[in-house]
């Protein structure tokens, strides 16, 4: 795709991908004037949807409120909760893109959503059912407490730190494990990080009951904190204990900042081919294909939109709160530390940046739903919507401290970990192991695990999805 933008860098395009259907009027009360859109074939309407997306994405980068509107009023015409994937992750990206706009009047924002419950309960569900339905959790589980046993072979106490203590399903694995040791189970002892006070109450019930089953010396200490507001000195490491600290989808958090990196720069907006989008759709093939397929087949178009920045794919910004942390942790030397984060980077500096990582990534995980959950399921409608709809909404409406979903990738973790005075520690053949039978015993078709660089990639098709990495304390000379 060409970028049309003018010499003083304004963009050409006075509305929104109509100008893909030179017989639209733009006129912001078309409304739904042509219910035909709805019966396109749903290659050609997710086609038109990205497009779309995309081109009012960059209208609501460029503050161009009027033509994001009509771009919304479209979008909202096609998109649908229920339908199917494309138009489901529309349904997600257009809340968040509204969203970002109605911040812009802090005032009808805060009065939109001054009556909006958050439960806790409803957001552990929706955790544990995305457990359910995606084996993406249990195959870092079983990646992160073969590590563990392997690294605390022959101790005889074991301090765990879970730092996104909910699910008690991982530790009940290990303690099963660690009871299975030649040697005997060690004592063990489990410190559960968790803004809710009931959470982490249910969790030490649980895993107390069966280690009480097991005859293995237990015991859970709850801290009740958000991540980002943890006292170092709550985690009490006793002298003598081998220590493995564990995040699960949970370290990108700290990364969340108010000191924006080039924040006087303002995103100049790109703009979009104005060919049409129905010409390229005649050109595919006709077969069935997966969301991240159309957009692997359309990628010239996702990826000739300037990304406005700057910076290096391996810059990283500054991140006081992560690197206290790190330190902290270092400062206890972890025998071993494991970190399973989203494969992806959400943690651009532009909009547009973290929009088509956004839509790129969030379109493989729609697409694993799509793969074993029937569409008219209310667990998966609940999965989409409180879990993977919230993350799109927090990486493309919030800025700032506000912005916690700050996904970056395995590359860019790589080099935290070492500058903060950690080693990479390569998890074993046998981890992967674990990983492939777990997949093939429950017929999970789709999924696989990689090698990369001495880290495990959990991949959907050939679409790296989530990375699993090991590390322990190094020694500086």
């Amino acid at each position: 795709m060409v970028e049309m933008i003018q010499g003083d860098g304004s963009s050409s395009v006075t509305s929104p991908p109509l100008q893909f259907f030179p017989w639209f009027s733009p006129s912001p009360g078309m409304g739904s004037s042509y219910p035909w859109l709805r019966e396109l074939p749903s290659e050609e309407r997710g086609l038109y949807l990205i497009h779309l997306l995309l081109a009012c994405a960059n209208h609501v980068a460029a503050g161009s409120i009027e033509n994001a509107n009509i771009g919304l009023e479209h979008m909202s015409q096609l998109a649908s909760p229920d339908g199917d994937t494309m138009q489901r992750i529309a349904a997600y990206f257009t809340e968040a893109l509204a969203d970002r706009l109605l911040k812009g009047w802090p005032g009808l924002h805060k009065a939109l959503n001054s009556t909006k419950i958050s439960l806790v309960s409803e957001e552990i569900l929706v955790q544990r059912l995305f457990f359910e339905l995606c084996p993406i959790l249990k195959l870092a589980y079983v990646i992160t407490n073969q590590a563990i046993v392997e690294a605390m072979e022959g101790e005889k106490m074991v301090h765990i730190i879970d730092i996104n203590a909910f699910e008690p399903a991982q530790w009940i694995n290990i303690l099963q494990l660690l009871t299975a040791r030649p040697e005997g189970p060690p004592h063990l002892r489990i410190t559960g990080i968790h803004q809710q006070k009931e959470v982490l109450d249910q969790m030490a019930s649980r895993l107390t009951e069966e280690a009480e089953k097991l005859n293995i010396p237990f015991q859970f200490t709850p801290i009740v904190s958000k991540l980002e507001n943890l006292n170092p000195e709550s985690l009490r490491v006793k002298s003598g204990e081998a220590l493995a600290v564990i995040s699960v989808l949970k370290l990108h958090t700290l990364l969340a900042t108010d000191n924006e990196m080039l924040k006087m720069k303002s995103p100049s907006a790109t703009s979009i081919q104005s060919s049409n989008p129905l010409k390229i759709v005649t050109k595919m093939n006709p077969n069935h294909r997966t969301l991240g397929e159309w957009l692997k087949k359309d990628q010239a178009f996702l990826y000739n939109l300037s990304p406005d920045s700057a910076l290096s794919p391996l810059s990283l910004a500054p991140s006081p709160k992560m690197d206290k942390f790190l330190t902290a942790i270092r400062g206890h030397s972890p025998k071993l530390m494991v970190i399973t984060e989203q494969e992806s980077d959400h943690n651009g500096f532009t909009l547009m940046e973290r929009v088509k990582e956004a839509l790129n990534f969030y379109a493989a995980l729609f697409d694993c739903l799509e793969s074993t959950v029937p569409r008219s399921s209310i667990e998966r409608q609940k999965v989409e919507k409180m879990l993977f709809g919230e993350e799109i909404k927090n990486i493309i409406a919030c800025e700032g401290i506000d912005r916690k979903e700050r996904h970056e990738k395995l590359e860019k973790w790589i080099l935290r970990l070492e500058l903060a005075g950690f080693g990479k520690l390569p998890l074993s053949f046998h981890g992967m192991l674990q990983a492939s039978r777990l997949l093939q015993s429950n017929g999970y078709e789709g999924y696989n695990v990689k090698e990369e660089n001495g880290c495990l990639v959990i991949c959907w098709q050939d679409r790296p999805l989530f990375s699993v990495s090991a590390w322990r304390f190094r020694r500086f000379d």
